[in-house]
């Protein structure tokens, strides 16, 4: 396979079939879309060395490939009859607004990091995401928004769910708001391991997510190269 320069990355979106679908990667996962179309993401060594992730960073992609992931999204939440979209900061917030669009909303909400002075404390929850794990974040929810949420139909959209720690905050939120959310939406469901976190925010999450595309937790193989779980 080609090798890519970090900002070719997530640029387009190829016919069904232009990569091989045998399992076996080196400098870049395909992910395929549920129409066989496929979108090349790097891949991010993890910390042991012998095993790696997809990333996909939405706010870096092409208007054509961000479209496209909008597109699917919002086909997938549409029977859902959603009223209003919620984003999460910050990637979720360019795929939250794209989605909105395409369901033909005037607006969406967006959720924040950035404390502004009219923010209540009481309408925020403690936020840690596994790209930054570092960082002692909160996640707020404007004052002003909330009437537009309440009693509604809300779809909860973020770029990628992968521990689903940053989703789980996100529903502490909403539910503490009065605002149970309908459907969550994501552009990559990223490995399985949200399922642990959403299962034990509640037992109705996980059936009210979906995805754009999955992709696994990817070893390393005694040829060195990156391959799916057998």
């Amino acid at each position: 396979m080609t090798e890519l320069a970090p900002h070719d990355f997530w640029q387009e979106i190829h016919p069904r079939g232009t990569f091989a679908g045998d399992g076996e990667f080196t400098s870049f996962y395909v992910a395929a879309l549920e129409d066989g179309r496929q979108l090349r993401l790097p891949i991010r060594v993890l910390g042991d060395g012998e095993h790696a992730l997809a990333s996909l960073i939405v706010n870096q992609a092409s208007f054509a490939v961000l479209d496209a992931l909008a597109e699917n999204l919002a086909e997938k939440i549409r029977p859902m009859r959603i009223d209003v979209v919620a984003g999460l900061p910050t990637l979720g917030l360019t795929l939250a607004a794209a989605v909105a669009q395409k369901l033909g909303h005037d607006r969406y909400v967006p959720l924040g990091t950035s404390r502004k002075f009219w923010y209540r404390d009481e309408l925020s929850v403690a936020l840690s995401s596994i790209t930054t794990p570092t960082q002692q974040k909160r996640l707020y929810i404007d004052p002003r928004m909330l009437p537009l949420l309440a009693g509604r139909r809300v779809a909860l959209i973020d770029d990628v769910i992968s521990s689903g720690t940053s989703i789980v905050a996100a529903l502490d939120l909403l539910t503490g708001c009065g605002v149970e959310p309908a459907v969550i939406g994501a552009g990559m469901l990223q490995s399985e391991r949200w399922r642990e976190s959403f299962a034990a925010a509640g037992p109705q999450w996980i059936a009210r997510t979906v995805g754009v595309f999955a992709t696994p937790i990817l070893g390393r193989n005694a040829a060195g190269r990156w391959q799916t779980p057998a």
